[in-house]
């Protein structure tokens, strides 16, 4: 699980698609199409410009959730936990961004999104304020499904890959491996420095490894700058920032991506502590016009912003 603070994504331009013009900024919040299916879920931005939905809990609400596909767990907010009542469990250990942290844990019966359900769920608790949501929805309640994110609808959709429109309108579709939970893309090169990818939209912003920082020492010689970033454990990290001039996925570019370099334990977690690996955070993500993380065919789709 990992959090990174806004103020990061504020040092630099926005990122942009290389060889595309940004769409127009719409103006208010824009409603899922007439007949659009029940899947399809409002979604709003919170203020790490993350993806949150409204959610059911044992039947009541509505809760703010982050959809958050760099989680292994589902959690809840320890405020929410003592507005329905549920009694805390034993202890877990929780791997943030910043490091690993021993909270408690509660039972929930079945949490709701859109029309689908999960029950029985083992959710570990957290604080809310170091979440910014009532909760999370991780990858242990997305197996077997696609999260398609329509940036430019500001709406989520969660089914299987036929629901949420197959591959139609995606131009660039990414294999990817599946490790604890997670989609991790292998093909992927920054500046030329080919980097494992894990798509994490529960992250504002994209944090890379110290391989990766290494590897691109000599391009990053001006990225001196020095900042930090909190976990949902609230627990905070140092960060070395620097910009990379351009992340290619599948053959498409992405400029201008600030990098926050840590020696966070999550890449361990994952065995990406070796080579060059980053967390894809929301700023990257939101340069196309949508993404579909599909994990029933281990697939990352992009479609985007506009025809080249």
């Amino acid at each position: 699980m990992s959090g990174m603070g806004m103020a990061l994504a504020m040092l630099i331009a926005n990122p942009v698609i290389l060889g595309a013009t940004p769409p127009p900024l719409s103006q208010g919040v824009p409603h899922p199409p007439p007949g659009a299916p029940d899947d399809i879920l409002q979604g709003s931005s919170d203020q790490h410009a993350r993806m949150t939905i409204d959610v059911a809990v044992h039947g009541i609400g509505p809760y703010r959730f982050v959809i958050d596909t760099g989680s292994q767990r589902t959690v809840v907010s320890t405020a929410l936990a003592g507005t329905l009542g549920l009694a805390q469990g034993p202890q877990v250990r929780v791997m943030g961004i910043a490091g690993a942290h021993d909270v408690a844990t509660a039972r929930i019966e079945s949490i709701v999104v859109g029309p689908r359900a999960f029950h029985d769920l083992t959710v570990p608790l957290l604080e809310r304020v170091n979440m910014g949501a009532d909760g999370i929805l991780g990858t242990d309640s997305l197996q077997h499904q696609r999260v398609l994110l329509d940036f430019a609808r500001n709406t989520i959709a969660i089914g299987d890959p036929a629901e949420t429109g197959g591959r139609r309108g995606f131009e660039i579709v990414v294999r990817a491996k599946h490790r604890s939970g997670r989609l991790i893309l292998t093909n992927a090169l920054i500046d030329r420095v080919r980097t494992d990818v894990v798509i994490d939209t529960g992250a504002s912003g994209t944090i890379g490894n110290r391989a990766l920082q290494q590897a691109l020492a000599r391009s990053h010689r001006a990225g001196r700058l020095k900042g930090s970033v909190s976990s949902v454990t609230g627990q905070e990290l140092v960060v070395d920032l620097a910009v990379a001039d351009k992340l290619e996925l599948g053959g498409i570019g992405v400029a201008n991506v600030l990098i926050a370099y840590a020696d966070s334990p999550a890449f361990a977690e994952l065995r990406l502590d070796r080579k060059p690996a980053i967390f894809l955070g929301m700023r990257e993500l939101r340069a196309f016009k949508r993404v579909a993380i599909d994990f029933s065919s281990r697939k990352v789709l992009f479609d985007l912003p506009v025809s080249r």
